[in-house]
């Protein structure tokens, strides 16, 4: 069953003040092919919970729509969709048997006695829990009860199988086992799975597809290898891979990338400070190399060792690099260790220029004028400006209000009606410039109002080379 979302979006209000909106999940767009078994992905707060209760019909959607196939769901109650729901702590019936805790939705259905039979001992057998049928949920292991959930949601063949974080009340091993279970059984069934974890090991695992959220926004979609290797911003770098990334201080000097003074590679882009993440398989031992770290200590374990460094320019109090565990690691007379770095396995990432809704900014060059949306849509061009070149406009907040500034203590005032931005000149203002909007716009009371150099970006999304090519 192919399901798609169009511009999902849920909110709450907050506590205390009815009139502002947490926003769980914005205008999440996104078709989940037939079959497939898709990761949702993210921190705790970042939305998939909320994602997987609108589709199973718990909660409903602020705006959008869900499609299952080509039918409209979206407000049809949950027991009408279709859908099996495997919730984190199972909810498994303390007093049924495992058998009738799997009957249990088809005697909800009236299904005739010996068809519920039948398809009890199926799933049963499918989960491999068929011998177990007459224990109570309290003679159960973790995994074995989590198997008695996933078996009452597939008893009813559902069309969509929701899964919510459940493997996070086993042990270790545990969870290795029991998510190896879950892709054998849906891969047999074939049924299209959404499943919600924070753990990112998880996730690559056993998904066809990864969703990468934070704050209720998409950040990348892909299948789980390419995530890891083409990461879209530095959130998705940080959050994928272990040990964690390595990110540094950069910047764009010349069409060369330096980590602090460190020149590590050739990079044609604009000059800019920047973040460097390197990824601890990325890092080479090279006498030559330009990345200059002091060494700590060599850790070996098995096939691989993990050198242990420092750098003024890390984020980290520690560099990990991992490297194969025959080469000899061997620091200068200075105690450090020198690496190269494979150019697959280094991503820059935009300092870019963060802003909170309804900020504006003017590109000084350009003229035209940026809106801060929202974390989603970024920064958006709204129109240009027409500016007198001679009045000096600083960063700061600019104040609205109706008509012509007049012994004002304010920096910057905004008419909302003519969109004229004046600017105080000791006891004056004087006229800045004139904002020529492509539609009309509600203001707030305060904006923060900046002049940069270019059009700003997002902050930490990646850049490439001008070359025509990535990395």
């Amino acid at each position: 069953m192919k399901v798609k979302l169009e511009k999902l979006t849920k909110r709450f209000p907050t506590r205390g003040n009815k009139n502002e909106e947490v926003i769980a999940v914005n205008e999440f767009d996104f078709e989940i092919p037939d079959g497939k078994l898709i990761g949702l992905l993210g921190p705790s707060g970042c939305g998939k919970s909320t994602t997987l209760f609108m589709l199973s019909g718990l909660q409903k959607p602020t705006s959008g729509k869900i499609y299952f196939g080509d039918e409209d769901v979206t407000g049809l109650a949950p027991e009408k969709r279709g859908v099996g729901l495997v919730f984190q702590n199972y909810a498994l019936y303390p007093h049924m048997t495992v058998k009738q805790n799997i009957m249990f939705p088809l005697q909800n259905q009236h299904l005739p006695k010996q068809e519920i039979i039948e398809r009890t001992n199926q799933v049963a057998q499918l989960v491999q829990i068929d011998d177990l049928l007459d224990r109570k949920p309290s003679e159960l292991s973790g995994g074995q009860q989590q198997r008695v959930a996933i078996a009452r949601a597939l008893v009813k063949q559902p069309r969509v199988l929701l899964l919510d974080e459940p493997l996070s009340n086993l042990d270790a091993r545990l969870r290795l086992q029991t998510r190896e279970e879950i892709r054998r059984i849906q891969r047999k069934t074939n049924v299209t799975t959404i499943f919600v974890t924070h753990d990112q090991e998880e996730a690559m695992s056993i998904s066809d597809l990864i969703v990468v959220m934070k704050k209720g926004v998409i950040q990348q979609i892909d299948v789980p290898q390419k995530v890891y290797d083409n990461p879209v911003n530095l959130f998705v770098s940080k959050f994928l891979g272990t040990p964690p990334i390595n990110v540094f201080q950069g910047r764009i000097e010349k069409n060369n990338l330096y980590i602090g003074n460190d020149k590590v590679m050739k990079f044609k882009a604009d000059d800019q400070e920047v973040y460097v993440g390197i990824r601890p398989e990325g890092f080479v031992l090279d006498p030559k190399g330009g990345l200059k770290c002091q060494l700590k200590n060599v850790e070996v374990m098995g096939r691989d060792s993990s050198i242990v460094s420092t750098h003024e320019a890390a984020e980290s109090p520690i560099i990990r690099s991992i490297i194969d565990s025959d080469l000899a690691v061997k620091p200068d007379e200075n105690g450090e260790v020198r690496f190269s770095v494979r150019p697959n396995k280094i991503f820059v990432f935009a300092k870019g220029y963060a802003g909170v809704r309804g900020d504006l900014v003017l590109n000084k060059e350009t003229k035209d004028v940026f809106c801060y949306e929202d974390e989603r849509s970024g920064w958006k061009k709204i129109g240009n400006a027409s500016v007198n070149e001679s009045v000096e406009v600083k960063n700061g907040v600019m104040k609205v209000k109706t008509g012509a500034p007049a012994n004002e203590d304010a920096s910057m005032i905004l008419n909302s009606e003519t969109k004229e931005i004046f600017v105080r000149d000791n006891e004056e203002y004087k006229l800045f410039g004139t904002l020529n909007l492509a539609e009309n716009k509600e203001w707030k009371e305060e904006i923060n109002f900046s002049v940069l150099e270019k059009d700003p970006v997002l902050p930490e999304i990646r850049i490439y080379p001008d070359n025509g090519g990535k990395e």
